[in-house]
């Protein structure tokens, strides 16, 4: 599959604000199974300069500065993604490594060990308590297979709790997640790292889109689709390996991946500082359109 990629932010405030700093990390990744052929931004006011750079993730983030007073800035990326047969974090094979197994391999191997350590440690959004640890538990028995017990574990998060819209913000503590069984996509994903790095294995947050599909029989609404997070567990015998605990699924060809980090906190699609004062209002419009 071919689409094209439509993002728009759009901030208004109330008073002028006369300086902004801004950094975006909304470039898909070109990987095994997934190519950007293109990218394109505008801002709007046009800043002098948009600078480019690879982060530490290998994610690539722009920056760009504004000095002259505005009362409204507006964001926009188009990206042309083709998708290249299975999912990039789709299994070819399935792994056959126990959880014990793949404790040992991890245990045993220091430069595996040291590469994995920044995915296996709590991060600034992702923390975990004995109610989160035990939450995870019984999906994760020494016996096992890793992949399976990562896939219970999303059908529990899946079947226990509400897609509830709004209900949390981007500092919402994933133990409230866990007491509360309501969230969106961004929370089932950071519950779900820390249930698996609680039970000492690697796991990151992949922020990308997914494409939505209309109900039978009617046009897609444009502005329809919206950012999605996942996670990418690490499995000693295959690599990295994705799972969207949102859906219960082994994301495919509908999952556009754009950044990964440890959580949110480390790949959100636009952050700023402004030098105002006064409310805000913040829109997002998200377009995945198939091309063939």
């Amino acid at each position: 599959m071919k689409y094209r990629l439509l993002h728009k932010t759009e901030y208004k405030y109330a008073e002028p604000v006369n300086n902004y700093q801004s950094l975006l990390c909304i470039t898909p990744r070109t990987l095994p199974g997934q190519l950007c052929s293109s990218f394109s931004m505008s801002v709007t006011p046009e800043p002098s300069q948009i600078v480019e750079r690879t982060d530490f993730y290998g994610n690539t983030v722009h920056y760009f500065s504004l000095h002259s007073p505005h009362k409204k800035l507006t964001v926009l990326a188009e990206s042309i993604v083709e998708r290249l047969g299975e999912g990039t974090g789709s299994l070819f094979r399935q792994s056959q490594l126990t959880c014990a197994a793949a404790r040992e391999r991890v245990a045993a191997d220091r430069s595996l060990r040291i590469s994995l350590m920044e995915y296996m440690l709590p991060s600034p959004l992702v923390t975990w308590n004995d109610d989160i640890a035990g939450f995870a538990r019984d999906c994760f028995a020494e016996h096992t297979l890793l992949f399976d017990a990562v896939h219970a574990l999303c059908r529990k998060i899946y079947t226990e709790f509400a897609f509830v819209p709004h209900f949390t913000t981007v500092n919402t503590p994933v133990r409230e997640v866990l007491a509360s069984r309501k969230g969106v996509c961004q929370d089932f994903s950071h519950l779900a790292i820390a249930c698996i790095r609680s039970c000492g294995f690697a796991a990151r947050y992949v922020s990308g889109y997914l494409e939505t599909l209309p109900p039978p029989g009617k046009a897609k609404l444009q502005g329809s689709d919206a950012s999605h997070a996942w996670i990418s567990v690490y499995i000693p015998d295959y690599g990295w390996c994705d799972f969207d605990p949102t859906n219960n699924m082994v994301p495919g060809e509908r999952h556009i991946v754009t950044a990964w980090g440890r959580d949110y906190s480390d790949v959100p699609p636009l952050k700023g500082i402004i030098f105002s004062y006064g409310k805000h209002s913040l829109s997002v419009e998200v377009d995945v359109i198939p091309l063939s």
